[in-house]
């Protein structure tokens, strides 16, 4: 008969280990790899292999890229090749134990990048998992177009437990190979034990196997059945030889001669290919895994056994006590040796009983080979196509048709009432509690000033405001050397500075809000002050050499200038700077690097931000000109492929060379961005901008690399960080600061212009 014709293709490529590297999961994935090619006819699906680090693998050619599993880059690099390729879905086999970060969390950095979809097979399914567990967890199934479990007991575990979609997952049994069923005599021959009752275990060797309980068992047994062989094959689990070398396999070693049982007891110490492995099990009488704990979901030692055909007795844990139901194998309590060998005896003894338990297991196998199993797969990935298809098409649709601004969350001085004492603005907090280790410093009461000045302008009558504002203002005042006119920074918790002269970006900043004091504050008092300190620090400025110190000075004097429009002084300081920022731009920006360094860190939208409004107001083309061509290019570096904002890491920053981190990703960064975007709109009218810093303000409700909330709208505070794999739970001043300012400017620009709609997110910057 003709063959069938292959069933409609989908491309996949995988991710897992693999082999040569000896593991269940590199079994697995190269056999479902196999049985997919079988079922598709498509033979070009690729392999992403993840090493461990521990040796060099020789991989087949199917394995085009390897991730090293705590190198966080090799993931994005993996990410890059697959949305270069064409492939269409990607199977990820899940296990925490072969991902790096915090429970395998690199993970997350590949998958969140890819532009097709994920089914995610899920290995291990923690009952109990640890917080940081449970967040991988939650991530990944979220990720995931479709996830996979191979027991029913894993369906209900995602259901009650993560809280999954029950539409979202599908059950497909371990996959096997299909053997025959027949009897061990010629298999026996083959290993020289020929004659004997063979009991197999097989699998790699760690504590947890429970394989001296066996061992201890033993003596009842051959006491009966004086002819019985247990044979132990598998290897030392590689990690465990790393930490302890071989004193497990030792230890069970020294028990056998302990027990006198060494001739009954042989040990292979090998990783088994797929035909030998065939073989050690179609030797066996009885397969036995007395496993010591009940927390594991899938084995796959157990499928293969089982779907040969073979009589097997096993403790209970969750996938044994599952398979094993109904009489398709024999149960036993956990460590005790004793029920081992009353059940190895009672199957010894009842020959029909063994047979009939062979018969249901291989024929219940029969819906497990990989045969079937490819078909299950199959149907999960060309739904999950189908599903991400949709879901483009839906968001594309929603994004054209949307007409009304973005929603805001409402203003709240919760957290910065909470972060503040009667000297100023604390630095830094333990997750949501101020922690005073760390004291005060310019910096942040500074960025303090700006916003309640900002809640000032919007008319919020937040009861607290006035009293804060005239705290932050104090600070500053206290900060200032009068002997050489420049801000110390850091004060510790006992109103003592620490000696060290300020950081020019804390003097830089003081001035940015002096200045808006001095320009826009209601209060004549607090005007008069901060324009008396402001023209103290502004002395100085010339001699400061850092560009972002410039900008935030630039900043400080264009709200300065407002109310004292004739201040010469002030005038030739900004035209000395504003002139300054712009020969940089020119030394240094050209082919597809439009910068003001051979670099990029943070705070980084503050530079073009000062050149736009400086060049505007001084009506000066070329660095209005200049600030825009910066600021559009920094968009450009830090929009990702899918549309959302994207800070330069603090993790190693961008450079010209063409490295850039992309964790850890910095509030200060948003805030900056979003000013600098709001003013670009109102100097150039380009409803472009505005478009923009909604967009990138989106960053802290969630649209980043993570998909995760940084503004904690239960506090009013925002996280310190995204990392890699989570967020920073600390919401320190700085973070909760740029948040709340950038929240501020957006809900004052809709006052300014009526509450203009917003238009659709577009996906790339100009």
């Amino acid at each position: 008969m003709p063959s069938p014709p292959p069933r409609p293709g989908v491309k996949v490529a995988f991710i897992g280990s693999y082999p040569p590297r000896k593991c269940g999961i590199a079994t697995f994935t190269q056999d479902l790899r196999a049985a997919l090619i079988a079922s598709s006819g498509d033979g070009s699906c690729p392999v992403i292999a993840m090493s461990d680090g521990a040796e060099s693998y020789a991989y087949p050619p199917e394995v085009v890229l390897e991730i090293a599993e705590q190198d966080v880059t090799s993931y994005e690099r993996a990410a890059d090749f697959l949305n270069r390729s064409d492939v269409d879905v990607v199977s990820v086999q899940h296990e925490f134990g072969i991902y790096g970060g915090s429970a395998g969390a690199h993970l997350l950095v590949l998958l969140r990048a890819l532009k097709m979809p994920v089914v995610t097979t899920l290995h291990t399914i923690l009952r109990d998992p640890s917080p940081d567990q449970r967040r991988v967890m939650e991530a990944l199934i979220k990720i995931s177009a479709r996830v996979v479990v191979m027991t029913e007991r894993g369906r209900r575990f995602l259901r009650e437990i993560y809280d999954t979609p029950a539409d979202k997952i599908d059950l497909i049994p371990h996959g096997i190979h299909d053997v025959p069923f027949e009897e061990p005599d010629r298999c026996k021959e083959l290993f020289s034990v020929e004659g004997r009752d063979v009991l197999l275990t097989f699998g790699l060797l760690s504590p947890n196997k429970g394989i001296e309980n066996v061992l201890n068992a033993l003596p009842a047994v051959i006491a009966e059945f004086p002819n019985v062989v247990y044979l132990v094959l598998g290897a030392t689990h590689p990690n465990l030889v790393r930490e302890h070398g071989e004193a497990y396999r030792l230890g069970l070693e020294r028990l056998t001669k302990k027990l006198g049982v060494e001739g009954h007891v042989i040990f292979y110490s090998r990783y088994v290919d797929l035909p030998e492995l065939k073989d050690f099990i179609g030797a066996s009488d009885i397969y036995i895994t007395p496993y010591l704990y009940e927390q594991q979901i899938v084995s796959g030692a157990l499928a293969y056994a089982f779907g040969a055909g073979k009589a097997v007795i096993s403790t209970p844990y969750w996938h044994a006590a599952e398979l094993l139901a109904d009489g398709r194998g024999v149960l036993v309590p956990f460590g005790d040796a004793g029920a081992i060998a009353n059940a190895v005896r009672d199957l010894l003894r009842d020959r029909p009983r063994r047979d009939a338990m062979r018969l249901r297991a291989h024929e219940c196998g029969r819906t497990m080979i990989w045969s079937e199993a490819a078909g299950a797969y199959l149907t999960s990935l060309l739904r999950a196509r189908v599903l991400f298809a949709a879901k483009r098409v839906r968001s594309l649709l929603v994004r054209t048709l949307a007409q009304e601004p973005m929603r805001l969350p409402k203003m709240s001085p919760d957290h910065v009432i909470r972060l503040s004492d009667s000297t100023g603005m604390l630095q830094h907090a333990r997750f949501s509690v101020p922690n005073y280790t760390h004291g005060y410093c310019t910096d942040d009461n500074a960025r303090a000033l700006i916003l309640t000045l900002l809640w000032e302008d919007l008319g919020e009558n937040f009861p607290a405001a006035d009293g804060l504002a005239n705290r932050y203002l104090a600070f500053l005042a206290h900060a200032l050397d009068p002997a050489c006119r420049r801000f110390r920074n850091f004060m510790g918790y006992d109103r003592r500075w620490d000696g060290e002269p300020g950081s020019e970006d804390a003097h830089g900043r003081a001035l940015w809000a002096l200045g808006l004091c001095a320009g826009h504050s209601r209060d004549r008092g607090r005007r008069l002050l901060a324009g008396q300190l402001f023209l103290d620090g502004l002395s100085v400025a010339a001699d400061l050499t850092h560009p972002r110190t410039w900008a935030f000075v630039l900043l400080g004097i264009h709200a300065y200038l407002r109310r004292q429009p004739g201040d010469h002084h002030t005038i030739e300081t900004r035209a000395l700077l504003a002139d300054r920022l712009l020969k940089r731009f020119e030394a240094h920006s050209r082919d597809d690097w439009h910068w003001l360094a051979d670099d990029a860190t943070y705070d980084n939208a503050r530079l073009p931000h000062a050149m736009i409004i400086s060049g505007h107001a001084m009506q000066q083309p070329a660095v209005l000109a200049a600030g825009l061509d910066a600021l559009r290019w920094l968009l450009r570096l830090q929009t990702a492929p899918g549309g959302f904002f994207q800070p330069i890491g603090c993790d190693g920053f961008c450079h010209r060379n063409g490295t850039r981190a992309r964790f850890d990703q910095q509030p200060i960064e948003v805030q900056a961005t979003v000013s600098a975007c709001i003013d670009a709109f109102r100097t150039t009218g380009e409803f472009f901008w505005l478009e923009r810093a909604h967009s990138v303000f989106e960053w802290f409700l969630g649209r980043n690399d993570l998909g995760i909330m940084l503004y904690d709208a239960r506090t009013g505070g925002c996280h310190d960080a995204l990392h890699a794999d989570r967020v920073n739970e600390n919401q320190g001043a700085e973070s909760s600061l740029a948040f709340q300012t950038a929240l501020a400017e957006l809900h004052f620009i809709r006052h300014e212009t009526g509450d203009l709609s917003v238009p659709a997110r577009t996906s790339i910057a100009p």
